[in-house]
C-alpha cells in the first residue's frame, strides 16, 4: 500500500465520521463541519502532491473549498404555517397585568373599610 492510499483511507474515515456526526444533531453536528474540513486538508497532504508542489508542478493558488458534510436532518422543505394559534400572548400578559392592578386596588380599598385598630 502506498503512502497516498494510506492518506486517502485516513481522509475517507474522517469524512465518514463527520457525516455520521452530522446526522446525530446537537453539539456533535456542530463538530462535523470542522472534521470534514480536516478530511479535505488531509487529502491535500498526500506525499505525491507535496512533492509536485515542491517541484513547482502542482498549482499552489487554489481557492479553499467548503467541506462537504451530510445534512444534520432530513430536508423536508418548509413547515406549514399555523393559522389561528390563539390570541396574541402580549394581550394575555396585558390583561393579566390590568386584572392584577384592579385586584390590588380593590383589596387595598376593602382594607380601609375594616381597619384592625
Amino acid at each position: 500500500m502506498t503512502a497516498d492510499q494510506t492518506v486517502d483511507r485516513a481522509a475517507d474515515k474522517l469524512q465518514e465520521l463527520a457525516n455520521q456526526l452530522a446526522g446525530e444533531g446537537g453539539l456533535k453536528a456542530k463538530l462535523s463541519e470542522p472534521l470534514a474540513g480536516d478530511a479535505d486538508l488531509i487529502r491535500k497532504m498526500k506525499p505525491s502532491l507535496i512533492k509536485a508542489r515542491a517541484r513547482g508542478e502542482a498549482p499552489t493558488n487554489q481557492k479553499p473549498g467548503k467541506p462537504r458534510v451530510a445534512p444534520s436532518s432530513p430536508q423536508l422543505g418548509s413547515r406549514p404555517k399555523r393559522n389561528g394559534g390563539g390570541p396574541n400572548p402580549w394581550i394575555i400578559v396585558g390583561a393579566a397585568l390590568v386584572a392584577g392592578v384592579v385586584l390590588a386596588k380593590w383589596i387595598d380599598w376593602r382594607g380601609h373599610a375594616h381597619p384592625r385598630d
